[in-house]
């Protein structure tokens, strides 16, 4: 997970899904109006209410306040009897906890309200409280009792309907498997989160989500992705009113342009985030800031103030208590000192940018390069044994890259490769393209479901207005007409016409299936829609003419037209005789796909053979007329994929998923006259094509892959 990411997760996000309480902030003018009508009101449950509602308001904005009104509101319920509000202010008393960071105290508190909330029965009570008891065993890492309470809450909530509360829970747990680095998951439940938000127009619950989605999309370094979900949130949240809000997503859009390099932009959210945190008094959103801010100093080799706010950083955590804080701090300094040294790998000198800083810059770094990298080496191990009595692998993997790095710059390249191998394995624990792969199936999954949907009710409207058209048509035909005769002429045009229909229908029959599968062509002439599939077993195949442009110079753009459709109608027959599925052509390149709609066990066999037969027919081609063709390059890798239809006028079938980019990554990386096959489709294949091993080859985005070129 990125840098300070899982502090926002774990110390924000579990205290923002808590189902409608103070991360949905009213404002000061519900603030107003409650303490205007609270001299008026009697001493009874209506005024218990009103002092709950001012204490979780005031929670978050002032917690002393929030505290004060808090035990009123416990003190009257008590003196009243009213069990429900006696609840409901243990579990103010439970937040208030929560933003001193003392989650068992906060636990404590959330365990009490439930306890009450079970004595009468309060089904949504015990909801919250256990959404909150979840949110407490969540921060502190004490995952599978956070999941026990998590789907207790949802079955709660699911017998009272209260699909607000469902929605903060379902984010709860989405955030358990988000710290745990299990993002396929995490992402499935934000936007089960995410429907049930837009469905009942909770704009809160849609901001607290859409930030929970940035996160994901951040982790995976998917940054435009992660930016226009972080940017929803942070719209949301302002038009809620709500500055918590706005200030985690202002810091979530920060670290993705610190992630970026773009550290113009990613000071001017961080310093947004900062001043609104220092306003409301939230020294966690605060601490996360000065880290942050401390960490981009560094990359802009301004070492004085990244020392200044890395070390003010790791100071405020552990006064807060937060270990894991206080490891990205000891990290952060450990790298300040380590990137200063000429013998280690840094970038280039970056310019400066002038912002107004807090901390004056911190001149103790030492002259000689072995002497900072000596304090440097103490930092990381500092940080490093602090990660590791946490559990905590997203600082880890950095330490030990660190470590690696500093040591080789000291000439030490034993501990260095040890410090290495720790890293490698590290990080291949967290990430792994299997993960990539299905967040981009449920993501898409998601995506297309709902466009289809909007679409489809589009579609509805319309064909009940052509409808209602045609209903008023056919009465002021027969009001005006009428008559036997005409009766007679009508019935003779309707049989003609019956004619004419039955052949235009066979021919836009035939139209469907020269676009769509004929499963998918039946499924839409049957129901008039068809759902988004995901398919598991599926081989894609990417070809791209290599020298097209120079050949495009040479022919005419009838001529070029012409080769483009002989190719094509070639590629089209040879895949046909695979029961492979043609997907689309874009441009010079053609996509196409074995396993589906229909399954098939030799799916890598079928598209290897169809692959050979391509590259033999245009090599053919090539050497009968060198200058008016082409020559191809093949690229083919298998894996899972989610597939389906896209709009409602000029639809298309086709296919999208991780899958897809890799294969076309193999084409990328393939020769002219040559088929590039991945690992994953090489042991679908071996023993049946001579294969030559091409060793681990770089692939845009996706690091060193495995390739093999297909010979036979």
């Amino acid at each position: 997970m990125g840098m300070f990411l899982k502090f926002l997760v774990t110390t924000f996000l579990f205290a923002i899904a808590a189902g409608g309480l103070h991360a949905q902030l009213q404002g000061k003018a519900r603030v107003d109006s409650l303490l205007k009508e609270m001299p008026k009101t009697k001493e009874d449950t209506n005024k218990a209410g009103m002092l709950y509602e001012l204490a979780r308001e005031y929670t978050q904005i002032d917690p002393e306040q929030g505290a004060k009104y808090t035990e009123q509101c416990l003190a009257l319920s008590t003196k009243l009897g009213w069990k429900s509000g006696m609840a409901s202010a243990n579990h103010v008393r439970g937040l208030g906890f929560r933003n001193k960071g003392d989650y068992r105290k906060e636990l404590e508190y959330y365990t009490i309200a439930y306890k009450i909330d079970s004595e009468i029965d309060n089904k949504r009570g015990m909801a919250r409280d256990l959404l909150g008891i979840g949110n407490s065993y969540g921060s502190l890492c004490i995952f599978p009792e956070a999941l026990r309470h998590y789907d207790a809450a949802v079955k709660l909530n699911e017998e009272t309907g209260n699909k607000r509360s469902m929605a903060g829970t379902y984010v709860s747990i989405g955030n358990v498997y988000i710290v745990q680095g299990d993002y396929p998951h995490a992402l499935d439940y934000y936007f089960k989160s995410l429907a049930i938000s837009e469905e009942i127009g909770d704009k809160g619950g849609s901001a607290r989500t859409n930030f929970s989605i940035g996160n994901v999309y951040s982790a995976l370094r998917d940054f435009p992705v992660a930016l226009d979900y972080y940017f929803k949130a942070l719209g949301f949240y302002e038009g809620l009113g709500n500055k918590y809000g706005t200030a985690i997503a202002a810091q979530g859009i920060g670290i993705v342009y610190n992630m970026q390099k773009q550290y113009a932009r990613a000071l001017e959210y961080e310093t947004k985030a900062l001043k609104i945190a220092n306003e409301i008094g939230n020294k966690y959103v605060a601490i996360a800031c000065v880290g942050n801010i401390g960490s981009i100093y560094r990359q802009l080799k301004n070492y004085p103030m990244a020392l200044a706010y890395s070390k003010r950083a790791s100071e405020m955590a552990e006064e807060s208590g937060d270990r894991h804080q206080v490891a990205w701090g000891l990290m952060e300094i450990g790298y300040a000192y380590v990137n200063v040294s000429d013998n280690f790998p840094v970038k280039d000198t970056l310019p400066e940018i002038n912002v107004e800083s807090i901390y004056p810059p911190d001149n103790s770094m030492p002259a000689g390069d072995q002497e900072k990298l000596k304090i440097g080496i103490a930092y990381l191990r500092r940080a490093l044994d602090t990660a590791k009595k946490y559990d905590a692998p997203e600082i880890m993997k950095p330490c030990y890259q660190a470590l690696a790095w500093a040591y080789q710059a000291r000439g030490d390249y034993k501990i260095s490769g040890e410090y290495y191998q720790m890293y490698v394995k590290i990080n291949d624990s967290i990430f792994t393209h299997e993960s990539i792969d299905q967040v981009t199936k449920i993501g898409m999954s998601y995506r297309y479901n709902k466009e289809r949907a909007i679409d489809s009710v589009a579609t509805a409207d319309a064909k009940h207005a052509a409808a209602l058209k045609l209903e008023r048509q056919r009465r002021y035909t027969w009001i005006g007409l009428g008559g036997a005769l005409l009766l007679a002429s009508l019935l003779t045009v309707m049989v003609r016409n019956n004619k004419l229909l039955s052949k235009e229908k066979q021919k836009s029959e035939e139209l469907l299936l020269n676009i769509l599968p004929s499963e998918v062509a039946e499924e839409l002439k049957t129901t008039g829609s068809t759902a988004a599939k995901h398919f598991d077993n599926v081989t894609v195949m990417f070809t791209d003419f290599v020298n097209f442009t120079s050949a495009g110079e040479k022919m005419g753009a009838q001529e070029l037209i012409d080769e483009l459709h002989t190719c094509f109608k070639a590629f089209d027959e040879i895949t046909a005789k695979y029961n492979i599925e043609k997907i689309k052509t874009i441009g010079d390149a053609y996509l196409a796909a074995a396993g589906l709609p229909v399954k098939d066990t030799l799916h890598a066999e079928h598209i290897v053979r169809a692959a050979l037969e391509i590259r033999d027919f245009m090599d053919m081609r090539y050497a009968e007329n060198s200058n008016k063709t082409f020559k191809v390059r093949i690229g083919i890798h298998s894996g899972s994929v989610v597939a389906g239809i896209v709009g409602v006028k000029k639809f298309a079938y086709d296919i999208w998923g991780d899958t897809v980019n890799t294969a076309a990554r193999m084409e990328q990386n393939s020769e002219p006259g040559r088929v590039n096959i991945s690992q994953t489709t090489y042991d679908l294949v071996k023993g049946k094509f001579n294969c030559e091993y091409r060793g681990e080859i770089d692939a845009k985005n996706k690091g060193k892959l495995a390739m093999y070129f297909v010979n036979t």
